[in-house]
């Protein structure tokens, strides 16, 4: 088992920056890959970016990329998600997730685990 806790979220405005973390405890020798969430009221959970957990290899949704930069501390065991130039559509709950079998996926049905959720709110 593997346990994931987010942290970081909060009110920015509009242009703005936040950095998400995401901390793994457990079984970490286990995961293949980490990846960020978010899910905004009334819509479906969307994809922002994953990295894999050993090598550092990263891929971003298009609508993140060039603001948001996915990162992990390999012997600290944890994942961020620096966020520049929010923009109001930006605001959404964010999920930290865990994979143990490869590939690097955008799908969230391939995760085995999540997080809790922190929720970003980018003002206008």
């Amino acid at each position: 088992q593997v346990q994931l806790v987010e942290s970081g979220g909060g009110l920015v405005q509009a242009g703005g920056s936040l950095r998400l973390s995401c901390a793994a405890s457990g079984r970490t020798s286990s995961l293949w890959s980490m990846g960020w969430f978010r899910q905004a009221p009334g819509k479906e959970r969307e994809f922002v970016a994953t990295i894999t957990w050993n090598i550092g290899n990263t891929y971003s949704a298009d609508s993140v990329k060039g603001r948001f930069t996915i990162s992990r501390n390999y012997p600290k065991n944890t994942m961020d998600l620096q966020m520049n130039s929010l923009k109001p559509e930006d605001t959404a709950v964010y999920y930290c997730a865990a994979s143990i079998t490869p590939p690097m996926s955008t799908l969230g049905e391939q995760y085995n685990y999540w997080g809790q959720g922190t929720q970003v709110t980018v003002s206008s």
